[in-house]
């Protein structure tokens, strides 16, 4: 299977268990303690930061625009290759999204185009940490400084992987730009067993306001001091997430041991066929996704070839940003877009099946299926 989350939970079952019968017992269903409980927790393995709890990925970014005071035509720079969440809040708030194309080795952000991008009306950057890394945030930090732009990270496949910066420094995704942002989704490293996001910030006074636009504008109960919105994280996921947080880092060595599996195995046996990942040299990966490249010509029947051996795998995205239908009116074109790397990307890339229960065995049966293919 693609994602294996029953096995998953059935290894900690007595914990979850446990955690949800304590909400279900105490009729704290809404901000309940574990929700507190979690956000502390979660703060300390970020490194401090404030945590802010809200109802999905997208509301957090949406949150995280409100809050940095984002006016309709300002300039929002987004990758063109991600999820259509960033371009999607950006357009719910009547802002004016900039696609930029993407390093075709490590499908994030290409920093040279972002530079480029820039215009008198930029207001903000969302770099995407695609797929398990992080993006390239010493460049990206210092273009932003020069140009006192807003950075909003999206962290949502990317939570737990550390950056490290020129001069050493090492910081988690989601906790080097203004705001952090992210997704429990429950196939995300970290997922609940539902919706569930959060906002991550290390400014006391930004927080303050975001907890306030989460709460539909409040300062105090019924003190609305600002056009707000309602998303909340209940207190049944936010004790699922607790347990689970525990064992994030677990997770995610389980998934890099996988990653190497698949890696070694593609060097060894598809060099020429299959191209692995790529990890940049200052980030570690988080693998919520192993995305492997073909050939354009091979990307579909491979997928094919390989469902009807019983194993899944997933394209991730098929459809570049920039040729959506929903998002032509908002975007800002520019001269020299092409996007090459994000229309490569969508030919080429196939996700493989990859989650904290995967076996060698598995894996085994996946890499000599697609050997058999390109035989």
């Amino acid at each position: 299977m693609f994602v294996n989350l029953k096995d998953q939970y059935i290894k900690i079952k007595h914990e979850i268990d446990d955690a949800i019968l304590d909400v279900v017992q105490s009729a704290q269903y809404i901000n309940g303690p574990q929700v507190s409980l979690f956000c502390d927790h979660l703060s300390h393995y970020l490194g401090g930061c404030h945590v802010i709890p809200c109802a999905n990925g997208t509301d957090a970014l949406q949150i995280a625009m409100m809050a940095l005071d984002l006016q309709p035509g300002d300039e929002v720079i987004i990758p063109n290759f991600t999820y259509a969440a960033p371009i999607e809040a950006a357009c719910l708030l009547k802002l004016r999204p900039v696609l930029v194309d993407i390093n075709p080795l490590t499908f994030n952000i290409d920093t040279q185009q972002l530079q480029q991008a820039i215009s008198h009306k930029t207001k903000a950057i969302i770099p995407v940490h695609l797929f398990g890394q992080c993006c390239d945030m010493d460049k990206i930090l210092n273009i932003a400084s020069q140009h006192n732009l807003f950075v909003i990270e999206d962290t949502a496949q990317a939570l737990g992987a550390e950056y490290q910066f020129s001069d050493g420094s090492r910081h988690k995704a989601g906790t080097m730009g203004h705001i952090g942002c992210t997704s429990f989704f429950p196939t995300k490293n970290l997922g609940c067993f539902g919706d569930g996001g959060a906002l991550f910030t290390h400014n006391e006074s930004l927080s303050q306001r975001i907890r306030m636009i989460a709460s539909h504008g409040q300062q105090s109960k019924y003190q609305h001091v600002c056009i707000g919105c309602n998303s909340r994280l209940d207190s049944i996921q936010a004790a699922v997430l607790d347990v689970k947080l525990k064992y994030l880092d677990s997770y995610i060595a389980s998934r890099q041991q996988a990653a190497d599996y698949y890696t070694q195995h593609i060097r060894e046996c598809l060099a020429g066929s299959v191209t692995a990942p790529t990890i940049a040299a200052n980030t570690t990966h988080t693998f919520h996704q192993y995305t492997i490249t073909v050939d354009a010509h091979h990307q579909v029947p491979l997928k094919d070839y390989l469902s009807q051996q019983g194993i899944p795998t997933m394209i991730y995205y098929p459809i570049p940003i920039h040729k959506q239908k929903a998002y032509q009116p908002f975007i800002r074109h520019t001269e020299s877009e092409s996007f090459s790397a994000s229309n490569t990307a969508c030919q080429s890339v196939l996700s493989l099946p990859i989650h904290t229960e995967l076996t060698p065995e598995e894996q085994s049966l996946t890499i000599t299926a697609i050997q058999h293919y390109f035989k």
